[in-house]
Formats: C-alpha cells, sequence, structure tokens
C-alpha cells in the first residue's frame, strides 16, 4: 500500500463528509463510520509522522493547553449592527437606503437569522485556515485560533479553487440547543455550575485554555460576512455566500433573497413565527442590501454599516417577585436602583437583576419590595421592570425612598438641575466611582491599557494604590506583582500597556478623561480644533459652543471639568507623567478654520469617513445639508440634489482632485 496516496484519500472522504454534514446537511454515512475513518487516518500518520500536514483533519484536536491569549487587530474593522424593533422602523431603514441610493435605483436585499452566538474573523491564506480571531471591540480580538481549529464546521482547507491569496470570512460560532442540555446535564453531575444559556457556553468555551475541551463540546459555524479579500470579488452578498457553500464553508440554510423591503418583512414574520422550532438559539434577523457596489456607496457610520440592520424579534417576557432594590453607583456618580429578583428563565437565561433607570421610574411604576412584577429583556438583552403585575398588596410595603446618602461612601448626593432624574454622589473619592472610571480610562476606544480589567482595578481602588486615574501612571512593577493572581508576566505586560498609552493622541485623552457628555467623536472634534491641551483648557464656554458639534450643554460641561479643582489637579497630574497633550495636524488647517463641507455621491477611491475626517483633521466642519452657510460641497460621481442645490445657492463646487489639494490630502 502507498502510504501517501491512502492518506490524501482518506482526508479527501473525511472532508467530503465533513462538506455534506456542515454545508449541505444531509450527511452519506453515519457517526461511527465517520469515526473509524479518523481513526484510520491517525493510525497511518501516526507510523508516517512525516507526512502529517497542518490542514489534515487530524490537527483540529490534540494541542497542549494554552498559556493565554494573544490580541490582534482586524484588517478591516468588525462593525456592529444598528437593530430596529418595528416593522416600521424596518420600513423606515429601506427608505434611508433608497435615498442614500438615489431616486429609482432598484435595491434587493438578503435575510439571515440572527445567530445569538459568538462572532469571529476566519482568515485564509491560499485556502488554508491560518487565523482565527474574536470580534473583540470590532477593532481587535482575541486570537483563538488553536479552539477554532477544533470546529468540525470550519474546514481547516476550502474546496475547489478561486480562493487564492487572502480571504476573511466571518461568522458566528454557536451551540445546538441539544447540545448545551447535554453539556449541562454533564456539569450538573460533575458538581459543576451549569451555563445560563447557549451563547455564554460558547463564549466560555472559545476562552478555554485546553483545545480538547473545546473539541468535546461540539459548536458549530454558520458564515454570514467578508472581511479582507486580495483576489475574490462578488458583485452580491448572496453570490459571496453561494461561493463560500461551494469552498465548503457553511451557510445558514434559512438565509433567503428578497426583491423588495415587503418581501423582507415578509419573511421576518415567517422566521419569528417558527423561531422556537429551530434547534438553535436566534434573537432577530438580519437584513442586507444585497449589491456590493450599493454597500459602498452606503458607507457607514463610526460603528455601523449603513446597507445592514438588524430587526430584533420581540422582547421575552416573564413574572417574578422582587426581592429586594439595591443601589448601584455609576463612573458619573450617577445612582441607580437595580431590582434583585427571584431568579426566572426569560429566553433562555437565568435573570436575577433588573434596572429600574431612576427613582422617578420606582414612583411611576409603583414597585417596592415584594411585589410581583413582569420583567422584560428589551431586545433580548437588557432586563428591565416594566410593570407590577400582582393587585392585592399588604399595607407593610413600604415605598423605596430617595437615598439621603451615597450607598458606597456614605458622602452627599444631589441633583445638579431640579428638572433632571438623576441623583447623583458628589465625592469624587468615591471608590464605586473611581473603579469605573479607571475601566473607562483604560477601555480600548480610551487609553487601551492592555490587561488592566475589573479584578486589577478593583484591587488598585480597595487597596488605595490609586485615587485617580492619574496614579496608574505611578505604579511600579513591584506594586503589582502584590496584587493577587498577578506574576512578573502579567506584572511586565500591564507596565508595558501603561509606558504605551502615555503615547495616545490627545483625542482619546480626552475621551478617557470621562468629561460628561463628551463621548469618542466629540473628542476628537475638540483635540482636532485645539491640537493641544492647554489650548483647550483655555477656551471659554462661548469659544467652545461655537465649535460644529459641541453645543451649549456640553461646552458648560468641558468647561466646568478644567475650572473644577479636581479636573485640574488631574490634568496637571498626567501631564507630569508624560502623557501626550498633542492631537497631530495636517497641512491646510489655517485655511479651513471655520469652513463648511458638504458631500454628495461617491468619492472613487476615497471613503465618505476619510474625507470627511481629512475636514475636521484639517480644521474644518462637515454638515449633511447645504444652506447659504455651506462653504464648499465635494462632488463624487452620481451626486444628489445636494448638488443641484450648492448650483442654485452659488456655493462652490469641488471635485476629488481640487478637495484633497485643499485639505493636503493629495
Amino acid at each position: 500500500m502507498d502510504a501517501h496516496k491512502e492518506i490524501e484519500r482518506l482526508r479527501q472522504k473525511i472532508r467530503h463528509h465533513d462538506y455534506r454534514y456542515y454545508v449541505l446537511d444531509d450527511p452519506e454515512i453515519a457517526d461511527k463510520e465517520y469515526d473509524d475513518l479518523v481513526a484510520a487516518l491517525k493510525r497511518l500518520e501516526a507510523q508516517h509522522p512525516e507526512m502529517v500536514t497542518p490542514d489534515s483533519p487530524t490537527q483540529r484536536v490534540g494541542a497542549e493547553p494554552a498559556g493565554g491569549f494573544e490580541t490582534v487587530r482586524h484588517r478591516r474593522a468588525m462593525l456592529s449592527l444598528d437593530n430596529t424593533y418595528t416593522f416600521d422602523e424596518v420600513r423606515a431603514w429601506g427608505q434611508r437606503v433608497r435615498k442614500g441610493l438615489g431616486a429609482g435605483e432598484q435595491v434587493s436585499y438578503v435575510v439571515e437569522l440572527k445567530l445569538d452566538g459568538v462572532s469571529v474573523n476566519l482568515t485564509y491564506e491560499d485556502g488554508l485556515f491560518v487565523r482565527g480571531a474574536l470580534r473583540g471591540d470590532g477593532a481587535s480580538g482575541e486570537d483563538v485560533t488553536t479552539n477554532l481549529r477544533t470546529v468540525r464546521a470550519i474546514p481547516l482547507k476550502l474546496r475547489g479553487s478561486g480562493h487564492g491569496g487572502l480571504i476573511e470570512v466571518r461568522g458566528e460560532v454557536f451551540m445546538s440547543l441539544a447540545d448545551f442540555s447535554r453539556m449541562n446535564r454533564e456539569r450538573g453531575k460533575a458538581g459543576e455550575l451549569p451555563f445560563a444559556n447557549p451563547r455564554n457556553a460558547t463564549a466560555g468555551t472559545l476562552k478555554t485554555l485546553d483545545p480538547r475541551i473545546v473539541a468535546e463540546r461540539h459548536l458549530l459555524f454558520c458564515a454570514h460576512s467578508s472581511g479582507e479579500a486580495t483576489r475574490a470579488v462578488f458583485a452580491t452578498h448572496e453570490a459571496y455566500l453561494q461561493q463560500l457553500k461551494e469552498w465548503g464553508v457553511p451557510v445558514n440554510p434559512e438565509t433567503k433573497a428578497c426583491a423588495d423591503i415587503e418581501a423582507v418583512i415578509s419573511r421576518c414574520e415567517k422566521m419569528q413565527a417558527q423561531r422556537q422550532d429551530l434547534e438553535y438559539e436566534v434573537d432577530g434577523m438580519v437584513i442586507k442590501v444585497n449589491a456590493r457596489d450599493q454597500q459602498r456607496r452606503l458607507g457607514q457610520t463610526l460603528k455601523s454599516p449603513r446597507w445592514a440592520i438588524a430587526y430584533k424579534f420581540p422582547a421575552h417576557q416573564a413574572t417574578t417577585t422582587v426581592r429586594n432594590i439595591v443601589l448601584s453607583v455609576g463612573r458619573t456618580g450617577v445612582i441607580t436602583p437595580v431590582a434583585e429578583l427571584e431568579p426566572v428563565t426569560c429566553a433562555g437565561v437565568v435573570i436575577r437583576n433588573a434596572t429600574l433607570h431612576n427613582f422617578d421610574e420606582i414612583e411611576r411604576l409603583g414597585v417596592r419590595v415584594g411585589d410581583r412584577v413582569l420583567i422584560e429583556r428589551a431586545g433580548d438583552v437588557i432586563p428591565k421592570v416594566v410593570k407590577v403585575v400582582a393587585a392585592g398588596r399588604s399595607g407593610k410595603k413600604k415605598k423605596f425612598p430617595v437615598p439621603r446618602a451615597c450607598p458606597v461612601c456614605g458622602g452627599p448626593i444631589e441633583k445638579e438641575k431640579e428638572e433632571e432624574v438623576a441623583y447623583r454622589c458628589v465625592n469624587p473619592s468615591c471608590p464605586a466611582q473611581l473603579e469605573r472610571q479607571a475601566l473607562h480610562f483604560a477601555s480600548r476606544a480610551a487609553m487601551d491599557i492592555e490587561g488592566m480589567g475589573e479584578a486589577i482595578v478593583a484591587q488598585l481602588v480597595s487597596r488605595k494604590m490609586i485615587r485617580d486615574v492619574g496614579d496608574i501612571y505611578r505604579l511600579t512593577q513591584s506594586d503589582l506583582l502584590g496584587l493577587n493572581l498577578v506574576k512578573e508576566r502579567k506584572a511586565a505586560q500591564l507596565m508595558e500597556g501603561i509606558g504605551a498609552s502615555r503615547k495616545r493622541p490627545l483625542g482619546r485623552l480626552l475621551f478617557a478623561l470621562g468629561i460628561r457628555h463628551v463621548g469618542e467623536k466629540a473628542a476628537l472634534v475638540l483635540a482636532e480644533h485645539f491640537q493641544t491641551l492647554d489650548r483647550l483648557r483655555a477656551a471659554s464656554v462661548d469659544e467652545l459652543a461655537t465649535i460644529h458639534e459641541i453645543g451649549d450643554v456640553m461646552a458648560r460641561s468641558i468647561h466646568d471639568f478644567f475650572c473644577h479643582k479636581g479636573g485640574r489637579e488631574l490634568v496637571d497630574k498626567l501631564q507630569a507623567a508624560g502623557l501626550n497633550m498633542k492631537q497631530p495636524r495636517r497641512r491646510g488647517a489655517s485655511f479651513l478654520a471655520g469652513r463648511t463641507f458638504v458631500f454628495t455621491g461617491e468619492l472613487e477611491d476615497l471613503p465618505r469617513g476619510r474625507a470627511e475626517a481629512l475636514v475636521r483633521e484639517a480644521g474644518g466642519n462637515v454638515s449633511s445639508g447645504v444652506s447659504r452657510k455651506t462653504s464648499f460641497v465635494v462632488e463624487g460621481s452620481d451626486p444628489g440634489s445636494k448638488y443641484d442645490k450648492a448650483k442654485k445657492l452659488g456655493v462652490p463646487v469641488l471635485n476629488k482632485q481640487d478637495f484633497l489639494k485643499m485639505v493636503g490630502g493629495a
């Protein structure tokens, strides 16, 4: 027998049966026969180890437990989807799509089940699976390649041809309801706590350091979108999914193309009615514009594509009893009442707590400890109390009072304005606030301090090793080694992360400071306008309010932060610690200061988001509408009504080349 030929024959048969099982859902052999094929291949490869290749089916399992997961950056951001909850909202989105593409243009859609699993990005090079990463924060995620190699539904080698170069496949790893029940029964017998739901089980499994455990849990995978691709080009999303199936990548069989938005709604209604009959958890439908060219022209916002949206199935509800009402203190001192509940299962999840939002909401609902209440998972995510359902009450149930002091530090609380509903702890040294401030400061979108999570921050605050976020930069490796579960490697990584964060640009620092009302985008606008922190600190309320996208409320909040003693001292401490207090400036800024640009049509090879960023980086403003105050309209191909209005008002119109020269991006 030619060992090489027999090994290759067995590999081809196993890949064929994987394709029949996971892609076509039409297996040809029983599990025992499949296991016999794998066992025969293992025996031959053991006799001829020089013939073992990374894409062999035997290489899915067998690696030793990992020491941790590295973080990798995605070549293309993994965006989140905006949600809709009614069919009227779906229709409104469809109208926005048509408006964005131009009158009379035909639009078709693809509708997919929104699987309740864990999003991953699979990288193939010349048809071979080389890396798998979790979505993470969208920009980067943990490298879980070893674990994903154990998922039989993910091909280690693509079938057929046309998959040369680099191809990124994005999809959802999930667990069937049957396998979830089986696993929880086994955990119960072993004296282990059960997982709350299939999604949590999947997430926990993918972060398990032993790939052999991952292999035992029978995870599934379905592709739903694409990442980077160096050669493969597809005209439609439907064609892309069809090609994936031919390459051996599973695509959910319930995915359907729809000719118009009413057909989309009909499909959503049908799947909503059949939801309980599925063998896995879903929480809605994903609707995508089919044509790739139309997707490209519609573009994206900072976090979501304009050409796709999620329709979330109606929330699940359940009734239970309020055991207690406790208070949570947030990063800005806002005190939020939370209902502690008699545990109840709602949509496959055991709910123990639900938000009551604020004290006005408690009064409106009339909630008291001991009440029977209706709870709801809004969008299948956030548990909240909807109403009190028990009519009769004993006279012993008392109204829940607004606290007189902070439940954590005992400090004073107050409303800043009478019309506000939120009460705040005004003690700047409150440990609950400091924990949340530090977590926000270290988050990826802010200073991105790798490894500074909840457990580390809680110890730093409780041991009084930090009294504000500026103290993070006074920590030493010796300090970190004194914390629980922090060894030399972890301490060194943290110190490296703290050091690297000193170089973040001013926009990231402003967001990290947690100034009220200042989000990620506003922080960037401020940084690009003032360029240095010293200039921003010296700005008046009136000067701040004139900046596009800032406004009076935010201007007052920014000014108050830098005038407050605590804000001044914190910024001084950060400056002394060597943090970067500047934002890079592009050429042409002095010319563009105070000028407003409007874009219309498609700028070839220049995404709309990038074009808008060039304007802001050069000191200008971007608007969505044309008026007499507009400085320039930038015209691309297929311009819309904005072009006509600009001509009518006499607003100068630039082409792409003239625009790039003006902003210094040529």
